[in-house]
């Protein structure tokens, strides 16, 4: 109890404090201080920032009401954690119906009653899911104006980006940040999550070779290239090369389809020499479908491949929807 009163005080003092900082303050060894916090943080007094080695420490705010302890069945609570996920605006990950509490009470909205809501909602866009798992996005992209012809043979997603009202879905969640963050640890969720599904998709439609779609903005932890390593395909992978002008455009910023076609035309290029029968291009989203449908166009024109699916990891619901933090 002294100690946790002492560690109290430093914090009010200090506001941000590791463990270190903290065994040079107080009288005690660090052991007993990691004892002292661990009993803070479980009785809601101090928040845990960071992993370690690099982890700090402060008084918890409370600008948020606390969110409403609410007792559901073992269905709703299982559904709960099969598709939602919340990370806070301090990087905290959230799942199921803790998550699901603390998203209603940021917006004061009554937990049980969301929920029933949010069942609901979620259940309808479930219903576009195929027997194998997957959503057909490839009347979407014949449906989008401004192609002048559509080079996939079909494209699929595993899930959408996001849903009315609620936003992202839970592999949307993970996509963005993973990206956003170059944060690998969400991108081994991802691969964890998906990669049973992407085997089965690759077995289940024949598939003999795979094309990783290129990123067009330069980071230093790229989740296309994480993906490639780690779902490990064991295929013969096609040989696809990003080129650029003096300034690189990433296609996110460009909002007219016609901008977004002419962007992947130019900046794509298809450098495979060998002939497959069915190739799977992959990417991690798909917005538009301009990328995937002109790399595929360029197989084509190669005659690299007799057929071009598409498979991406999430994809927009609309028409031609671009997405754009992602």
């Amino acid at each position: 109890m002294i100690y946790k009163n002492q560690i109290l005080e430093l914090f009010e003092q200090h506001g941000e404090l590791s463990v270190k900082e903290i065994t040079n303050k107080v009288d005690a060894s660090r052991q007993m201080v990691h004892h002292a916090i661990k009993q803070l943080l479980e009785e809601g007094k101090v928040e845990k920032f960071g992993r370690p080695p690099k982890t700090i420490y402060k008084l918890k705010t409370t600008h948020l009401k606390k969110p409403d302890k609410v007792t559901i069945s073992e269905t709703d609570a299982k559904f709960l954690k099969n598709h939602f996920l919340l990370i806070t605006e301090i990087g905290e990950m959230k799942a199921g119906l803790e998550g699901f509490s603390y998203w209603c009470s940021q917006r004061n909205l009554p937990v049980l009653k969301t929920m029933d809501e949010y069942i609901f909602t979620r259940k309808k866009y479930l219903k576009y899911f195929s027997s194998k798992e997957v959503i057909d996005g490839t009347d979407k992209l014949l449906n989008t104006e401004g192609f002048e012809k559509i080079w996939l043979q079909n494209v699929y997603y595993l899930d959408f980006y996001a849903i009315e009202r609620f936003g992202k879905t839970r592999l949307g969640v993970l996509l963005h940040y993973a990206k956003q963050g170059q944060n690998k640890f969400l991108m081994k969720i991802i691969v964890d999550e998906i990669k049973e599904r992407v085997h089965s998709f690759i077995d289940n439609y024949g598939i003999d070779a795979v094309g990783f779609v290129l990123p067009t903005i330069r980071r230093e932890v790229q989740i296309m290239k994480f993906l490639r390593e780690q779902l490990q395909i064991s295929l013969p992978t096609i040989s696809l090369h990003k080129t650029s002008g003096l300034i690189p455009v990433p296609q996110k910023s460009l909002s007219k389809i016609n901008e977004r076609i002419r962007n992947a035309e130019n900046t794509f290029a298809v450098t495979e020499q060998r002939r497959f029968n069915h190739v799977l291009l992959l990417d991690d989203a798909m917005g538009s479908g301009a990328t995937m449908n002109q790399i595929a166009k360029k197989i084509n024109n190669k005659q690299v491949a007799n057929k071009v699916t598409g498979l991406a990891i999430v994809g927009s619901f609309k028409g031609f929807d671009v997405i754009t933090d992602v």
